[in-house]
C-alpha cells in the first residue's frame, strides 16, 4: 500500500513537472507585446533596459519589449499621451507633470531619479560654487529645454538678474561642444548627462538646482490612462524588472550594464567610459530609503511647489494626482537576477 502510494505521488510530481516544462514555451511564445518610447538616443540612463533585454529579464516576465530611442522628454511625453503607438514613455516627470496640468492624460508609474538632475556645469577651479559667483559669465542654455524656466529662479538665489549674466542661447545638440571648447564660462543642462561627456575636454563640476530649492523628480516612467486601463498589468512588471534592473546595476554591476547598452545599440558607437560616468553620475539623484521605483508623497509635493512657483502648472491639483502607485514592485522579480 505504502509503495502505490509513494507512486502515485511521484506521478503526479512528474506530471506537473512535465505541465510546467510544456507551459515554459507556450508563456514565452505569447509574450505580450509593449512598446516603450525612451528619453532620448543611448545614453547611461537608459541601461536598465538594454540590460533586462540582453539577460532575457522581460521576457522571463511575459513581456516582448520594443525599445525606440527619443529626442528630448518633452517629445516622447506627447507622443505617448496623445497617442496609440507606445504603452510606456521614459522621460524627465516634470515634462509630464507640466503635460498633464495642460489637459494630457498621463501618469508616473515609477521613478527612477528621485531629486532633479538639472544643473550649472563650471570648470574645476573656476570658484563658481553657486549662483552669486556668476555675475558677468557667459552662460550657455538652451531656451526650449526645462532648465530654462528655472534660470531666474537659480539666480536670484544668489541675488542675481538675467541682465547680470550674458545668457548664450544654443541648441541642445551644440551645448556641450560650446562649453567643452571653453565658449561659455558654464552651461545649464541635464548633469548626469553632461558632466561626464565635457569633462574628459573640460574637467568640470556641478552646481545641482535641487540644492536652492529646485527639486522635482527626474527620470522614471509614465503611461497614458488609456494603456493604464487596459495594459496596467504588462505596464506594472515592465516597471517592476526595470527598477529591479538598476538596484542590480548599483549593486556592483555598473560595466555588466554599460556592456549592454554597447550591444544592444552597436550603432551608436558608444564611448564606454563615458557610458559608465553617466550611469555613476545619476546614482546621487536616487535618493535613500525604500525600494528603486517606488512613489514618495513629499518628493511630488516639492515638485509642485517647484514647478508652480515658475508658473509651469497650477496650484489646484492634488501632488498625488501626477502618479499611480504601487506599480513599481522590483521585489517581484528579484530572483530573475539570480539565475545563472
Amino acid at each position: 500500500m505504502l509503495q502505490k502510494m509513494i507512486s502515485t505521488i511521484a506521478g503526479a510530481g512528474a506530471i506537473g513537472l512535465l505541465g510546467f516544462c510544456l507551459s515554459t514555451p507556450a508563456m514565452a511564445q505569447t509574450a505580450e507585446p509593449l512598446r516603450v518610447r525612451l528619453d532620448w538616443t543611448p545614453w547611461g540612463v537608459q541601461a536598465p533596459f538594454h540590460l533586462a533585454q540582453q539577460k532575457g529579464w522581460f521576457k522571463q516576465a511575459g513581456l516582448d519589449v520594443m525599445l525606440e530611442d527619443g529626442n528630448g522628454s518633452v517629445t516622447t511625453v506627447q507622443i505617448v499621451g496623445s497617442g496609440d503607438s507606445f504603452e510606456v514613455g521614459h522621460a524627465a516627470l516634470a515634462s509630464m507633470m507640466i503635460a498633464r496640468d495642460k489637459g494630457l492624460p498621463v501618469k508616473a508609474v515609477a521613478v527612477f531619479a528621485r531629486q532633479s538632475d538639472i544643473g550649472l556645469l563650471v570648470p574645476e577651479g573656476s570658484g563658481i560654487t553657486g549662483p552669486a559667483q556668476l555675475k558677468g559669465k557667459k552662460i550657455a542654455y538652451t531656451a526650449g529645454s526645462l532648465e530654462a524656466p528655472f534660470v531666474d529662479a537659480f539666480l536670484a538665489a544668489g541675488k542675481l538678474k538675467r541682465t547680470d549674466v550674458e545668457l548664450l542661447n544654443v541648441d541642445a545638440a551644440s551645448k556641450a561642444t560650446t562649453y567643452a571648447v571653453g565658449r561659455a564660462d558654464a552651461a545649464f543642462s541635464t548633469i548626469p548627462f553632461f558632466l561626464p561627456s565635457v569633462s574628459k575636454q573640460r574637467p568640470s563640476q556641478a552646481v545641482r538646482f535641487a540644492d536652492y530649492g529646485l527639486n522635482m523628480p527626474s527620470f522614471g516612467l509614465f503611461a497614458s490612462e488609456a494603456k493604464l486601463a487596459s495594459k496596467r498589468d504588462a505596464i506594472s512588471r515592465f516597471a517592476s524588472v526595470t527598477a529591479m534592473a538598476w538596484e542590480y546595476i548599483h549593486a556592483g554591476h555598473q560595466d555588466e550594464a554599460v556592456d549592454a547598452i554597447v550591444a544592444q545599440r552597436p550603432q551608436a558607437r558608444l564611448d564606454k567610459t563615458v557610458l559608465r560616468g553617466q550611469i555613476d553620475a545619476l546614482k546621487p539623484y536616487f535618493g535613500t530609503g525604500g525600494r528603486v521605483g517606488a512613489m514618495v508623497p513629499a518628493d511630488w509635493a516639492d515638485a509642485v511647489k517647484t514647478l508652480s512657483s515658475v508658473g509651469l502648472i497650477g496650484t489646484t491639483r492634488a501632488a498625488n494626482d501626477y502618479y499611480v502607485d504601487g506599480l513599481a514592485t522590483p521585489e517581484k522579480f528579484s530572483a530573475l537576477a539570480t539565475k545563472k
